[in-house]
């Protein structure tokens, strides 16, 4: 995943380096239509998803919620909550028909922590656990497997929003926080329904 079409490239780079393959969709996930579109390339080319991981996110405005414009609101949970949910409806079917299909959606503390002035961010948050959380007891009873993680505070372009005055070199890369995405990734993991991280 990445923001930009030459980032993408990148990733595809690194990928073949170490010998693997990858297949590149531009894809602006604020459109639902583009969403399903991948779900039927995935199902033509593939039959199945192994792993879903359910990552990009919008901080918005932190500002009291009188202040936050509608359309900044809606963007947040049109992408951190809406998109994530259209993720889950176009892979089900691919995750079920998969021999071990696991979905990760990364979170975070402001999903439970409120903070004055995160409303919009931390709204779409606790959306995300809802649906994810939700979505876990549905598949309870499949080869699915669902779970949260909250890496914790990553060196991010999100974070350095949020914290504009703070010193980025505080906190790890994302290429960090890998560990538990792996591990949950993993056909042998039993896991399941469960929030994973610092402040879990």
């Amino acid at each position: 995943m990445a923001r930009t079409p030459g980032a993408l490239e990148e990733v595809d780079d690194r990928v073949r380096a170490q010998r693997g393959e990858a297949t590149l969709v531009p894809l602006d996930l604020l459109k639902s239509a583009g969403i399903d579109q991948l779900g039927g390339v995935v199902a033509e080319r593939y039959g199945r998803l192994d792993v879903l991981i359910g990552n990009a996110a919008e901080l918005g405005t932190l500002a009291p919620l009188g202040h936050v414009q509608p359309k900044v609101f809606e963007r947040v949970m049109a992408l951190n909550a809406g998109a994530n949910y259209r993720l889950i409806r176009s892979f089900d079917p691919l995750l079920r028909a998969a021999p071990a299909g696991r979905a990760i959606f990364v979170t975070c503390s402001q999903a439970r922590d409120m903070r004055p002035y995160w409303g919009a961010y931390g709204a779409s948050k606790a959306a995300l656990e809802a649906l994810a959380l939700s979505y876990a007891a549905e598949v309870r009873h499949t080869r699915v497997r669902v779970n949260l993680v909250d890496p914790g505070p990553l060196r991010t372009r999100l974070r350095a929003r949020a914290y504009p005055g703070e010193d980025p070199a505080r906190h790890p890369e994302p290429a960090a926080a890998v560990g538990p995405f792996l591990a949950l990734a993993d056909a042998g993991c039993t896991r399941h329904g469960e929030r994973i991280g610092p402040d879990a």
